[in-house]
């Protein structure tokens, strides 16, 4: 496992891993994958950003935002599982009195902002240097020990953190909850291509990635890719944060 890798901790006890620039082929070319996922296509990650092992949990957001909106919240580790029902809009307001509270706070020597991670950037740790359906292969049976999808799952989230990681040391990124990104939506990949999200203004949907609890073992893959209003309520949609460096001290 290439874990080891340089991390810092944040208030929570999160764990925040170097993703060091790259280049990958973004998209489906296995052949299997839906309409949207192509062209399959070479994208450069010029920019180094830290990614978050885990995705946010229940208590993280209670304790910065006062309020919970899961749905599953039942039972004494619900603190420990994702933070769900959450709009797009939602989680910009979480980021906003996330930078506001971490504003001075130094991590590993720079000052940085806590944001989104783009399309690019999620499809990028999620392979971590493969190319097939996952990062661990081609085949289903292998995806129960990884992440947590419809056909294992028992109609619930389940704590973080719980599966294996993959190579770079990212929890959940196949199932759980999918993940907002800042990127808007549109069907293919003809006009977007580099790390930074895709602005289409005239799109009221956002990018979401990952496949979650209740939906089968295909939307799971490093490629497969959906979209929701920035509206959209779901208790299958959750955040993954980046800390992206922005100055040394």
């Amino acid at each position: 496992m290439e874990s080891e890798r340089p991390a810092f901790t944040d208030a929570w006890g999160g764990v925040y891993r170097l993703i060091e620039p790259g280049e990958f082929t973004m998209g489906d070319s296995t052949g299997v994958g839906a309409r949207q996922e192509s062209p399959a296509h070479r994208v450069a990650i010029t920019q180094p950003y830290f990614l978050g092992e885990r995705v946010i949990t229940q208590a993280q957001w209670l304790d910065l935002m006062g309020s919970n909106p899961s749905k599953f919240q039942e039972g004494w580790s619900a603190g420990l599982r994702p933070v769900e029902s959450i709009s797009y809009h939602d989680a910009l307001e979480f980021l906003r009195m996330l930078n506001q509270r971490d504003a001075d706070t130094e991590r590993l020597g720079m000052i940085g902002l806590w944001r989104l991670p783009s399309e690019a950037e999620w499809e990028y740790a999620a392979r971590c240097g493969t190319n097939g359906r996952w990062w661990f292969g081609e085949r289903d049976v292998e995806l129960n020990d990884y992440g947590w999808h419809a056909g294992n799952a028992g109609s619930t989230t389940k704590e973080v953190g719980l599966k294996k990681p993959n190579k770079w040391g990212i929890y959940d990124m196949n199932g759980l909850v999918s993940e907002w990104c800042s990127d808007y939506w549109v069907a293919n990949y003809d006009t977007h291509r580099t790390q930074q999200p895709l602005v289409a203004p005239t799109s009221e949907r956002r990018v979401t990635r990952g496949g979650s609890w209740f939906t089968e073992s295909d939307s799971t893959r490093s490629s497969a890719r959906s979209s929701s209003k920035e509206t959209k309520i779901s208790d299958g949609i959750g955040i993954r944060l980046v800390w992206d460096p922005q100055s040394t001290s």
